[in-house]
């Protein structure tokens, strides 16, 4: 597919080495790997994912997803996964393009669209076949790059493209109700970002179902229908990734980050930890610094 290619192409230029690069385009990003990379917890943001060459695992409560060049991925609230590169070398690297959703521009694009009936309630990860009419508006996006290009008033107008061929196709009915905020999405949404915010302070089950607007009963269903995982397990998985981040970054104890993201027993902290980590805190921390420094 020739669209594919170009994009490879215009990715491998804008990121000439393997990591994250943030672009001059708006909430456009681009990922790049010449290895394939053991699985890293991370949060994914409300996304499209445009992989156009490699293959990457995302797996989130036991739910794994494949996307590769000839898929792509839609994520519908801000999530908690775990993520690894699985096929790329230095001669064809995982390349891949992200676009964050702004709501008011997909509002925006949606009110273009006819009414329809309200869709049932959609699982937070949705992937399906990525198009050669998607990899072209993807192309001609990242040629805004370019010196010279009006890319102030092209940009907004080639998003709304991607926008629109996502609503016509299988993933329309999730970002109609990333679009909406409401419906049972949006109601879960209100509770996980309640969640990311006040990870480190004590709260119920009844508070966040409360926040959501849901009965008990329906809050723990419809929570594990969206994000495949109950309520305090997605408070923990956020816990242990950013007691990781300052045990890597801030160089802090196994003890400091357990007390810092809200844990009172630092044994807890370990069970969990190993459980989500697949090693204690000491032993992981160390195998990823020593990799983190045989890469660079």
């Amino acid at each position: 597919m020739r669209n594919r290619q170009d994009l490879s192409d215009s990715i491998a230029r804008w990121a000439p080495a393997d990591g994250i690069f943030e672009t001059a385009l708006p909430r456009i990003g681009l990922v790049r790997s010449s290895s394939p990379t053991e699985p890293i917890h991370t949060l994914y943001p409300p996304s499209l994912c445009l992989v156009a060459q490699g293959r990457k695992q995302v797996t989130i409560g036991g739910r794994a997803i494949v996307y590769d060049e000839a898929s792509l991925l839609v994520v519908g609230i801000e999530l908690p996964v775990m993520g690894a590169v699985v096929s790329a070398s230095e001669a064809e690297p995982f390349l891949c393009l992200r676009l964050e959703f702004d709501r008011t521009v997909l509002g925006h694009v949606l009110a273009s669209w006819p009414d329809e009936p309200p869709s049932p309630p959609a699982e937070a990860l949705g992937n399906s076949a990525a198009t050669s009419e998607m990899f072209d508006a993807a192309v001609r996006l990242l040629a805004l790059l370019e010196p010279g290009q009006d890319t102030e008033h092209l940009a907004p107008l080639v998003e709304q493209e991607i926008l629109h061929r996502l609503l016509a196709g299988a993933q329309g009915p999730l970002l109609r109700q990333i679009a909406a905020g409401e419906g049972r999405l949006g109601q879960i949404d209100r509770a996980v970002r309640f969640i990311r915010a006040s990870y480190r302070e004590v709260f119920s089950v009844e508070d966040l179902a409360a926040i959501a607007g849901m009965s008990l009963s329906a809050f723990h269903a419809h929570f594990r229908a969206v994000t495949s995982m109950t309520p305090l397990q997605f408070r923990n998985h956020i816990r242990l990734q950013e007691a990781r981040r300052l045990m890597i970054l801030d160089g802090m104890t196994a003890a400091e980050a357990g007390f810092a993201v809200g844990y009172d027993s630092p044994s807890q902290f370990s069970r969990d930890y190993a459980r989500i980590h697949r090693a204690p805190p000491r032993q992981d921390i160390a195998r990823l610094r020593a990799s983190y420094a045989a890469a660079g």
